[in-house]
């Protein structure tokens, strides 16, 4: 059995609204020195071990988890020991 950690995130240059919120919500809280802030996504994805893991992470991040147009995607895939 394989975890698959899947880390979402903005392209450089894509506007994010969000974060910008969450940017200026700290800044509020006195945490003045915070300057940007991105707000992107984490999924794990538990599978089992096949041959061509890699290949079915980057066809899923592809077509469904990540929108290609505006977002990167990485991974790191880790042994599940039951």
């Amino acid at each position: 059995m394989r975890k698959v950690k899947v880390y979402i995130t903005l392209k450089e240059g894509v506007l994010d609204p969000q974060g910008k919120a969450v940017k200026n919500s700290l800044n509020t809280l006195d945490y003045g020195n915070v300057n940007e802030v991105r707000v992107g996504k984490y999924m794990e994805v538990m599978m089992e071990e096949s041959e061509n893991l890699e290949a079915q992470v980057e066809e899923m991040c592809d077509k469904l988890l990540a929108n290609p147009v505006i977002e990167d995607y990485s991974y790191e895939i880790e042994e599940v020991i039951a």
